[in-house]
């Protein structure tokens, strides 16, 4: 194989931080943002939180020369802030919004008015299709007691879901954004294992940035150390991920490559070098955003014949029914947290169905009170007026608040329930998989996969 015919791309990912009139210096750092990558050979930009489609549009005429195609997702009441910018010609876009997305009510946290959703691209890249991915998953405001875990977790399902059953006719899948999850979140792991979906941090061949590959420091200006409790130095939870494609895999288990990637592919797939900034840009008073910006190199190599012949013999069942067995508990888990968020938002409703029947009474007995005067002819209003109306203004407060709540949280209980049904027929059919594994047995001669495997369980239309 000829070094001419591998393709490098260079991916940029960003969260901007881009909250007009409320975020720190935002026009001066969008221009510091708009004026680096412009000098920077990026292929493919991903930024999110770019919540003004005017701060889009310019930095969409700055890059025009560089980045000649890009997109900006439009979701929600302000948006979804997700962007993209390619030198790579884009031929389809498609937003998916997801179906829980914190609370209304909890206006101070701001994530329900934002549409956090994922964003496809479709892309050309020689001769390859790239389908890359763009998202701002829900925030962590508490990590003791958070209660947006079941609204992330149902996230990330229905994140590795739009993969798989939209990345089936491309070669190559690049992933990037803020997940809001640390690396061994319950999220995280649903994701990486369900969509096979490798970490450009943990697979590059060399990394200079923050230490742990952190996206969210101390060091920061624009972060305050209480933010970061009880991680002092920071966090990481902005990623580029990436992986080969399915399209191309010789299926020795067809449902189990639709849920993690283990076959031999067109083209082999290497992290060269990672970067991230540190806190700090040179010739600047303040970096780009809140958050550290990062930069992956890959490098994509076509199979020759031997290599592939080779993978195949590589391929062995005892490793597939470990990846099996580990979605396995990982889809378990995942349920059982997206069944605490199912008795939280039951035990919320039956609340706001009390109160509003409290109310209800209250209203009933003030009308009843207002009936005395022409029921007993003569008789004078018990209550001063100012007092009757401000009662009943705060009966129908809350009669409103209460039928609002009980609605809001009747679609939350449909969504929860919804994501944990498919959890519990992907665990099903996971494990009647992994009881046709055969035990493991000394190498001898070329393995087939097992009988009554080979038909898919469920292939990508479910």
């Amino acid at each position: 194989m000829a070094n001419a015919e591998s393709v490098r791309l260079r991916v940029f990912s960003l969260n901007c931080w881009g909250i007009r009139y409320l975020s720190k210096h935002c026009s001066q750092r969008y221009a510091m943002l708009g004026d680096m990558l412009f000098k920077k050979e990026h292929d493919i930009v991903l930024l999110q939180e770019v919540w003004s489609e005017k701060d889009y549009l310019a930095l969409k005429q700055k890059l025009a020369c560089c980045h000649p195609h890009s997109h900006y997702f439009k979701s929600g009441v302000i948006g979804s802030g997700l962007a993209i910018f390619s030198k790579h010609r884009i031929h389809d876009t498609f937003l998916f919004r997801y179906s829980l997305n914190g609370y209304p009510y909890m206006a101070h946290h701001g994530d329900w008015f934002g549409g956090k959703a994922v964003g496809l691209a479709v892309l050309s890249i020689g001769s390859l299709i790239a389908n890359i991915y763009v998202t701002h998953l829900h925030a962590e405001y508490c990590r003791d007691k958070d209660p947006y875990l079941p609204h992330r977790v149902v996230q990330a399902w229905e994140l590795q879901q739009f993969i798989r059953h939209t990345s089936a006719g491309a070669d190559l899948v690049i992933l990037g954004g803020d997940l809001n999850m640390h690396p061994q979140d319950l999220g995280n792991r649903l994701l990486r294992t369900s969509t096979g979906l490798r970490d450009c941090y943990l697979e590059t061949a060399k990394f200079d940035g923050c230490e742990d590959g952190m996206t969210l420091i101390a060091d920061n200006p624009f972060i305050s150390k209480n933010e970061l409790l009880p991680f002092e130095k920071g966090i990481r939870i902005d990623y580029i991920l990436y992986k080969v494609s399915e399209r191309f895999v010789q299926s020795h288990l067809r449902y189990l490559c639709s849920f993690v990637s283990t076959g031999s592919p067109k083209a082999n797939i290497y992290c060269d070098y990672m970067c991230t900034t540190n806190g700090s840009i040179p010739d600047h008073p303040f970096p780009y955003s809140d958050h550290e910006a990062l930069t992956a190199e890959l490098r994509l190599e076509p199979h020759t014949p031997s290599e592939t012949q080779s993978d195949k013999k590589l391929w062995k069942h005892d490793s597939a029914a470990g990846k099996v067995a580990e979605l396995v508990d990982i889809m378990t888990e995942a349920r059982t947290e997206v069944k605490v968020g199912l008795h939280c938002a039951e035990r919320m409703r039956y609340t706001a169905t009390r109160t509003g029947v409290m109310g209800l009474a209250l209203l009933f007995l003030e009308l009843a009170i207002a009936a005395v005067p022409y029921l007993a002819l003569g008789a004078e209003q018990p209550f001063p007026l100012t007092s009757f109306y401000m009662l009943a203004g705060l009966c129908f407060a809350i009669l409103l608040t209460t039928f609002l709540l009980y609605i809001f949280k009747t679609m939350e209980l449909k969504s929860l329930q919804g994501a944990e049904d498919q959890m519990r027929l992907a665990i099903g059919s996971l494990q009647e998989k992994l009881r046709g594994f055969p035990l493991a047995q000394p190498h001898s001669t070329q393995r087939r996969p097992p009988e009554g495997l080979e038909p898919s369980a469920f292939g990508p239309e479910e």
